[in-house]
């Protein structure tokens, strides 16, 4: 179902004239291989300007290319194949057996936007950054300040931190319950 959804989304936005789509994802924190806080968060990105992913103007923004993106690798050439609806019927790409650590990142949601959305002749940029459970509202906050500076957006009409910059969904009030009764301290 997945990927008949980053499908019809794609064709969607192909549909519409929509020439270059911009993908926000969070990644598991737990897969991540090079820790380095040094510079303050990280985001990383993965782009269809380039076949390697690369892409310049995310590099002069200081994002990095998501390191796990491979190409060639079986699970991202099977999901290419898939969205162009070529997807061949060879034993070299079996998923019955047990899944290999090149196969993680190809099997999630992302990758079928990124693929349908490159099937489709858009560019496509995907913007990560990595998060672990629990409140991930910071992260969240990241991200939409990665996007805005992808995109060059300016928010002149407010100033502070990211939280008072950006709308914030009622839901995001209530994720983790009420706040504490304070008569308690």
């Amino acid at each position: 179902m997945l990927l008949e959804f980053a499908k019809n989304l794609a064709n969607f936005a192909a549909s519409s004239g929509k020439k270059h789509a911009v993908v926000l994802s969070s990644l598991d924190f737990g897969r991540w291989q090079k820790i380095d806080m040094s510079s303050g968060p990280q985001i990383y990105y993965l782009s269809t300007t380039n076949p390697d992913g690369t892409d310049d103007y995310c590099e002069q923004l200081g994002y990095k290319r998501l390191q796990e993106y491979n190409p060639s690798q079986r699970c991202w050439k099977y999901l290419d194949a898939v969205v162009e609806e070529n997807a061949m019927q060879d034993k070299s790409f079996p998923f019955e057996d047990e899944p290999e650590e090149e196969d993680f990142y190809p099997s999630l949601p992302f990758a079928s936007l990124f693929s349908s959305f490159k099937a489709k002749g858009l560019k496509v940029t995907c913007l990560f950054c990595y998060c672990s459970e629990g409140d991930n509202i910071p992260d969240a906050f990241l991200l939409a300040e990665a996007a805005r500076k992808f995109l060059g957006l300016n928010l002149d009409n407010s100033h502070g931190d990211e939280s008072t910059r950006w709308l914030i969904p009622c839901s995001w009030k209530t994720v983790y319950g009420p706040p504490p009764d304070l008569s308690i301290f």
